[in-house]
């Protein structure tokens, strides 16, 4: 809003002359911080080129991730996870730590389709060898990267190296290059899975002398096809090769004992005759590689006009001739495959399409068979094709298995029920149409305000969120594991609140003093104080929801009002009115973010002010439950009289708090004060702190809404004045660890302004207000849990005559209790705190007219469900 203009139209006459003091500008401390205790070591490691800081402080925490992959290499662990987040990565990275068979190192890029994670040099004029390099080290996993190889060089290379998997890689090689991956010297029990490898000058898998039992299993092989020389029990299985007329399967010198199953052969990409059709062979067996080696279930394209096999020197052109003269191949297959290719952004692949022969029809036995396909989908059967193949029978040939139409429900986002006030459960469903050995969907979920996605096979994940208020989640569900775009996508939403705890009364600001400012001076024209809101009961700021204030300003030289809202927000609305000479108190609830709370001046000349903060709204404490305003303590009954000067009352609430109760929320009024004073309520039985709750002039009568702390269901009334007073305290709810209601906060916001809209509330009648919500609509059911109770403040301006405004819970009888009392042309406010019901009815009982704000701060909800 426009602070001269908001200011204008409230229509400010004083009380009474004369300031009151608002009591002793000691400070008293607020609760010290929880101790810190020891934390395990991480289980993972960030590193993220967006989130990173260059010349700060990387340890490999979400919140200072390490720059280089290279940098996480060099510190990880066993039984560590190495996260990888979206962005180009210009390094060469050496793996040489090692983890352990039960605690192996893991590397994973974590990607979506359109956020890769890239790692190469990129340099046309150099070789600069391998970009990936794991030597001597063992029990390691690298998953999930697209490399870009250098010329004449390996995109990856294993050496040395014993138990390492290189999974769901993308290798892009350069024209020149020596391999997409390279195993070398002596090397054992290597997997290179579900991998998309390209490479047009040297072989796409290269297994150099000395390696041995290397699987190569579910991966596409583009341009050339795998080489092994001198590398016994190499298993080749479900791969689709397809290559530039070369050879597809190539063992050589010594590599017995092999298994090449369920494989895909394409020696002609473009299914056109080669040019030299005797180099377009799709298996071809050394003779030194023949002994224990097994050729079975392959399915072959013959389109390149190359022999289907060379076996131990001799050409085979068909599979019958082949079966015939080795005893091998009896399940393989000589036709089109009927490829279909997908091309995304950074990766491409093949999949059988409709009336391929690779569909039901592998070996599900084979050895190095995977648990999935290299999308990581499930093995799903086909119900339109008859099942030939072992096991289940219906595998498919090839590294991708044909899927089904996916069958899709509405993601969701829901509060966890029987769990804590802020404890969520995102979720989402994604399946096959068609049966399937296990589902196998990947899903990514990342809330908002996060930096980073989290993926997981998990159809649901749970999550503690920091604060109250609206929270959202991106759900992404896929059957390409993020190489393609998404086959869902939603943002589902919902509202969380937090549970109170009350503190003792604390001074946290005072202008007069410098407390909480650094300076003792007034608030200027139009001027703001910016608070950095410290640890509180133990919690940090990034984990408080809302403050509860009792917020004063004192020695106003003009008229204004004071708004107190969350960091970096400037609103239309008030929470502490005022004229000159004035002091007021008025309690607020106020949203924190950003770790800071503001209190906005508008006004034109300068004032003082003062808070002390009555509670904090975290993950833990007590929850709230309301009640029909109930009148606890009227003075003016009864044989006890008024509150005596400088004398302190007991308030028994027992009789209707239940045990165990934390706190009470009292609607309090001053009336018929003898002298100037102030009015602090505190825990009963412990010292007046320093703060105060009612400021008062003699004959005023005033109301503020105060949220106190009860010991054994009784609270303390301290009147600080040199004269009696009447006291009046209306119960509206209480805190206790076992009521459920918890708080949501909102951005203060308008909800009434008869001189805006409607005009003012004539005599005895009443306007309806429906609470906000922090949230419009959450998707699917259930809905956005309703309010319960409004939090907020109420204001009565321009008065004709003198009474109370009660706020109550619509179509319910009017209680005899009131929120705000008021006089002829006056501006007063107070909070409230009132229970819903369809809406919250304002009442104006008052002979004459006047109008009425409304600012609401937030509401209370009921429990999930």
């Amino acid at each position: 809003m426009t602070t001269h203009n908001a200011l204008a139209r409230l229509a400010l006459v004083p009380l009474a002359a004369g300031a009151v003091l608002v009591g002793p500008t000691a400070p008293a401390a607020v609760a010290a911080p929880a101790p810190t205790t020891a934390t395990a070591p991480r289980t993972e490691l960030y590193v993220s080129k967006t989130h990173c800081s260059p010349t700060g402080v990387q340890d490999g925490s979400p919140e200072a991730p390490f720059c280089t992959i290279q940098a996480a290499s060099a510190e990880a662990g066993p039984g560590q996870t190495v996260l990888v987040y979206p962005g180009t990565y210009h390094e060469n990275v050496s793996f040489t730590r090692s983890g352990t068979p039960d605690a192996p190192i893991t590397f994973r890029a974590v990607q979506m389709h359109d956020e890769p994670v890239r790692v190469g040099k990129y340099d046309t004029t150099a070789p600069m060898g391998a970009i990936m390099i794991v030597a001597g080290a063992h029990d390691v996993v690298i998953e999930g990267f697209t490399v870009y190889g250098e010329s004449r060089a390996d995109g990856v290379v294993v050496v040395d190296s014993s138990r390492v998997t290189l999974d769901q890689l993308t290798v892009h090689s350069r024209p020149d290059g020596a391999s997409g991956v390279n195993v070398t010297g002596v090397s054992d029990d290597v997997t290179v899975s579900r991998s998309v490898i390209s490479n047009t000058g040297g072989p796409t898998v290269d297994l150099d002398p000395g390696t041995t039992d290397v699987t190569v299993a579910g991966n596409q092989l583009l341009g050339s096809g795998l080489l092994a020389t001198m590398s016994p029990g190499v298993s080749v299985t479900n791969n689709t090769i397809v290559t530039d007329c070369r050879v597809g399967i190539d063992l050589y010198s010594d590599s017995t004992g092999a298994s090449v199953r369920n494989n895909i052969v394409r020696t002609s990409r473009t299914r056109q005759p080669c040019a030299a059709p005797a180099e377009a062979v799709a298996i071809r067996v050394a003779h030194n590689a023949v002994p224990a080696t097994t050729v079975d279930h392959n399915l072959i394209d013959p389109a390149g006009d190359g022999p289907l096999y060379r076996w131990s020197g001799e050409n085979h052109a068909t599979v019958a001739s082949f079966t015939t003269a080795t005893g091998q191949g009896s399940h393989d297959l000589a036709a089109d495959p009927r490829l279909v290719g997908t091309q995304t952004g950074w990766t491409s692949w093949y999949g059988p399409g409709t009336g391929s022969p690779a569909r039901d029809s592998a070996d599900a036995t084979a050895r190095g068979v995977l648990d999935s396909d290299l999308l990581d989908n499930p093995y799903a059967d086909d119900p339109a094709v008859e099942n030939t193949g072992t096991g289940s029978g219906y595998r498919d040939r090839g590294a991708v298995e044909a899927q089904g139409t996916p069958v899709t429900e509405v993601p969701y986002l829901r509060r966890k029920p029987g769990g804590g006030p802020l404890d969520m459960v995102a979720g989402a469903s994604l399946r096959s149409s068609w049966p399937v050995e296990r589902e196998r969907t990947k899903y990514a979920y990342r809330f908002w305000g996060d930096r980073y996605w989290h993926v997981t096979d998990a159809g649901s994940l749970e999550r503690t969120v920091r604060r109250a208020g609206r929270v959202c989640v991106d759900v992404r569900g896929t059957t390409s594991n993020f190489r393609s775009a998404s086959s869902y996508a939603a943002s589902p939403c919902t509202v969380v609140g937090a549970r109170f705890t009350p503190v003792t009364p604390t001074r946290l600001v005072d202008t007069r003093s410098g407390l909480g400012t650094g300076s003792a001076a007034p608030i200027g024209q139009n001027g703001a104080l910016f608070y950095p809101v410290p640890t509180v009961a133990g919690v940090a700021a990034e984990d408080i929801t809302a403050l509860v204030l009792n917020v004063t300003v004192t020695r106003p030289e003009a008229s204004g009002f004071i708004t107190v809202s969350p960091d970096g927000t400037r609103l239309n609305a008030s929470n502490v009115n005022f004229v000159a000479g004035e002091t007021v108190a008025n309690q607020v609830t106020v949203p924190v973010t950003g770790g800071r709370i503001v209190f906005i001046h508008t006004g034109i000349a300068s004032v003082h002010l003062i808070a002390d903060l009555q509670g904090v709204y975290t993950a833990a404490g007590s929850g709230y439950a309301p009640v029909p305003p109930v009148r606890m303590l009227d003075t003016r009954e009864g044989a006890a009289g008024p509150v005596p000067a400088h004398t302190t009352r007991t308030l028994d609430l027992s009789a209707k708090l239940p045990a165990g109760a934390t706190a009470a929320v009292l609607n309090v009024t001053v009336t018929k004060p003898t002298a100037n004073g102030v009015l602090t309520l505190f825990p009963y039985g412990s010292a007046v702190p320093v703060a105060s709750h009612l400021n008062f002039v003699t004959g005023q009568t005033i109301p503020n809404l105060v949220t106190v702390p009860v010991v054994g269901g009784k609270v303390s009334i301290r009147n600080a004045s040199s004269g009696s007073t009447h006291v009046i305290a209306d119960l509206a709810g209480w805190f206790s660890p076992d009521a459920t209601q918890t708080f949501v906060p909102l951005t203060p916001t308008r909800l009434l302004d008869t001189r805006e809209a409607g005009g003012a509330l004539t005599a005895r009648t009443a306007a309806r207000v429906q609470p906000a919500t922090a949230a419009s609509s959450c998707a699917p059911a259930p809905a956005c849990p309703e309010p319960t109770a409004l939090v907020g403040n109420l204001t009565v301006t321009q008065p004709t005559a003198a009474g109370v405004l009660v706020a109550h819970p619509s179509a319910q009888a009017r209680p005899t209790a009131s929120n705000v009392n008021f006089v002829a042309g006056e501006t007063a406010s107070n909070a409230a705190l009132v229970a819903v019901n369809f809406g919250v009815d304002v009442y104006n009982s008052s002979s004459g007219t006047t109008h009425v704000i409304v600012d609401q701060s937030g509401y209370f909800i009921g429990p999930a469900a």
